[in-house]
């Protein structure tokens, strides 16, 4: 493989051999290619201008930190979006586990906890515990969202808007049952919220919490996955083209549904890592977390026309838009515009997108 110095010079010898009209596209499709990466270059230097606290270490920890805990959600939709599909129904499934880690790691000598007939399990048993029902909770979700995609046929998004609302309904009553009555549920563990919360290290100063390790770790099985396994390289070869896959002796029915269950997992830890994040889990706990990881795929690279996609892309992905919205409020952008900025920035990388497949056919 050649090296970057290398490739740039190859690439200046090919462009040296370009006439003046061709030279123009190659400067106009480089501008175009990059347009979100350079206007996110421009906007952290006038972010860094307007507030100097914007490229201070406790600010890059805090975006570190931020991007961490919503990055295995969007490594799992990104699977389902690489077979052309999405999921919506992620947010609530880590709402449900949201709901289901809390109550189980409440404080044991909470004198209303939720469910006051369940035994004081160890700490470290009960996490273990939690950790497991979340995550095959999440798949189990996952994998009726693939079965309903694969067996019948049915646009992921009609299939998973409807397991949306069934999520919600099931959220909505969960949080009424026991002692709970709706309430937040909320006094966890302090062994539950050191596990998610606590530091093993510090940089500058500034505490790095270990759900940031956990993300490295899930971001290195992924990349594995995707990269070094006969699924990931069939999961490409279906968002590709399904027929060709098929040809191909591609298991077209047993791959999406394994996208989706592993998506559904992802979900699942999200939902255990923001049990404890936030502390005080409600109905509305995981709320468009969806959307948000959605245009963290697409900034990322991950096209929804199929087959494309890199795990580096995606981490790249969530950290630019953490950038942005830290920025944003740092700058004084209140919370109302930064949704129409989301979603100005979603339609404007999906525009991308299909640019470059329109110039490639």
């Amino acid at each position: 493989m050649a090296n970057p110095v290398t490739k740039i010079r190859n690439t200046a010898a090919d462009y040296r051999k370009l006439d003046g009209r061709d030279k123009r596209r190659f400067w106009t499709d480089g501008i175009l290619n990059n347009a979100l990466y350079i206007l996110m270059a421009i906007f952290i230097i006038y972010t860094a201008i307007v507030n100097h606290n914007f490229l201070k270490i406790g600010s890059i920890t805090n975006i570190i930190s931020l991007a961490a805990a919503s990055l295995p959600f969007a490594l799992g939709v990104a699977g389902c979006i690489v077979l052309t599909g999405t999921d919506l129904s992620g947010g609530r499934v880590v709402g449900l586990s949201a709901a289901l880690s809390a109550a189980l790691l409440q404080k044991t000598d909470l004198a209303r906890r939720m469910f006051s007939w369940m035994p004081n399990i160890p700490t470290w048993a009960g996490i273990c515990i939690a950790i497991l029902a979340v995550i095959a909770i999440g798949a189990i979700i996952g994998f009726v969202n693939g079965f309903f995609v694969a067996k019948f046929k049915l646009h992921p998004f009609i299939v998973t808007l409807g397991t949306q609302l069934i999520l919600y309904t099931v959220l909505l009553l969960y949080v009424q049952q026991g002692n709970n009555k709706g309430m937040a549920i909320s006094n966890l563990d302090p062994s539950y919220t050191g596990f998610v919360k606590g530091s093993l290290f510090s940089i500058g100063g500034t505490p790095i919490p270990n759900y940031v390790l956990f993300a490295i770790v899930l971001t290195a099985v992924m990349w594995f996955v995707w990269n070094k396994t006969t699924f990931g390289k069939n999961m490409f070869a279906l968002g590709s083209n399904e027929e060709a896959a098929r040809v191909s002796g591609v298991n077209v029915f047993g791959v999406t549904v394994g996208v989706f269950a592993l998506a559904g997992a992802m979900y699942g830890f999200t939902g255990f890592i923001e049990g404890a994040r936030i502390g005080s889990n409600t109905a509305n706990t995981g709320l468009n977390y969806e959307l948000d990881a959605i245009a963290a795929c697409v900034i990322g690279g991950v096209s929804f026309v199929g087959g494309i996609g890199k795990i580096r892309g995606i981490v790249i992905g969530v950290v630019m838009l953490r950038l942005i919205f830290v920025g944003l409020t740092m700058v004084g952008v209140p919370q109302d515009l930064q949704y129409l900025i989301k979603g100005a920035i979603i339609l404007f990388a999906c525009a991308l997108d299909m640019r470059k497949y329109l110039v490639k056919k």
